[in-house]
């Protein structure tokens, strides 16, 4: 909307050309961020009484079999906290992309329409659990449906679609080739298995984002670092002057996403606010199942889905620590950790939940050097 107010304003007068700098990319993604911190600070204390009167607090599963790690004895504390903070996350940030991205542009309707539908998804979820108390929600086999569904749908649009995306050190151009970090010739093609594989990353990204959100803060603090992250390679991407100097996918609009991922940012923030330990409020099924679509569809649309493997290393061992203990208890009847997700297991074993929370967060800004450091490394 800014966008195009600005560009009204100088076509109205030459004296009002310096609107000019509401334009720039840079500008709309830094007030993107503070704005939408601004207001979902502002909308939180109102939609966490909401919620209280509501009486939609987290419900804590209690396991009763033998020999089973019980989350409710390490977290008996937290029951009744308001959840579906997410609400917040999608207010703030929906408000700052209607007022500072130009909202039409296709990347930036692909990623909002992911993050609704996996939001709806998260919230249907938390409705089940904290207002029909339904202990497990929907069922997980109905839920990963509808994510494949989700997902199939984002992979056959960038199938189908031509985003002009060009490898210029190959003189190439196309969706559905791979990109890989360290490597600056490698670049295969997949054809029509990239529906499948688009897919995956989705569904995968969404769930284990999903999964990271266990402890106060654990899964915003990260998705922050990895937002960030993003949105700066969605910049450089998205500039055909930078985006062949750093020998990656030149991005035609690209750069759109970078306020996305800047709003991205400033409403997790704000929600953090509210969720650092001892947590306000859970951003529940609702908030983490929409930041993973937002993750997983920028990092596809920008073909850096393999660095989301290094700068989103915490998602990746969350969610692949929780694979180990069911595939290690279903075959051989032991367990690998003590708990999962590998959050818990570091929590059986006595860290302070402050503790795990804050070297994770260490560990992903380690990550985010890494592999930004692959930008230039290539």
């Amino acid at each position: 909307m800014i966008y195009w107010l600005a560009k009204w304003l100088e076509g109205l007068s030459p004296s009002l050309d310096y609107f000019r700098v509401l334009r720039y990319i840079s500008v709309r993604a830094a007030l993107a961020l503070i704005v939408a911190f601004v207001i979902s600070v502002l909308i939180a204390p109102s939609i966490i009484r909401l919620l209280k009167r509501l009486n939609l607090g987290d419900v804590i599963r209690k396991i009763e079999k033998p020999n089973c790690p019980d989350l409710y004895e390490m977290h008996k504390a937290k029951e009744g906290t308001p959840s579906m903070g997410g609400l917040i996350i999608l207010g703030a940030l929906l408000t700052s992309v209607l007022l500072f991205t130009r909202f039409t542009h296709p990347l930036v309707i692909t990623v909002i329409g992911v993050a609704l539908s996996l939001g709806m998804l998260g919230f249907v979820d938390d409705y089940q659990k904290v207002v029909k108390k339904k202990r497990r929600g929907l069922s997980p086999r109905l839920k990963l449906c509808i994510q494949i569904i989700i997902g199939l749908g984002f992979g056959l649009y960038m199938y189908s679609v031509d985003l002009g995306i060009f490898y210029a050190l190959k003189g190439m151009r196309g969706n559905t080739y791979l990109c890989f970090p360290f490597f600056k010739s490698l670049y295969p093609a997949l054809g029509i298995l990239f529906i499948p594989y688009a897919m995956m990353v989705l569904t995968a990204t969404a769930n284990a984002v999903n999964l990271t959100d266990g402890l106060d803060g654990l899964a915003i603090g990260v998705t922050i670092v990895v937002s960030l992250c993003f949105g700066i390679i969605a910049y450089l991407v998205g500039r055909v002057d930078f985006a062949p100097y750093l020998i990656l996918p030149y991005v035609p609009g690209a750069a759109e996403l970078t306020i996305v991922l800047a709003g991205t940012v400033g409403a997790g923030l704000g929600f953090l606010w509210f969720n650092s330990h001892p947590a306000e409020v859970f951003m529940g099924d609702t908030g983490s199942q929409a930041l993973g679509g937002i993750i997983g569809s920028s990092a596809l649309l920008i073909k850096q889905e393999f660095l989301l493997l290094v700068i989103g290393g915490i998602f990746v061992i969350e969610l692949i620590s929780v694979v180990i203990q069911v595939f290690s208890y279903q075959t051989t009847g032991r367990r690998v950790f003590l708990m999962t997700p590998l959050h818990h297991h570091f929590e059986r074993k006595g860290w302070a939940e402050s503790k795990i929370i804050c070297r994770f967060w260490i560990i992903t800004g380690l990550l985010a050097l890494i592999g930004s450091s692959s930008l230039k490394l290539r």
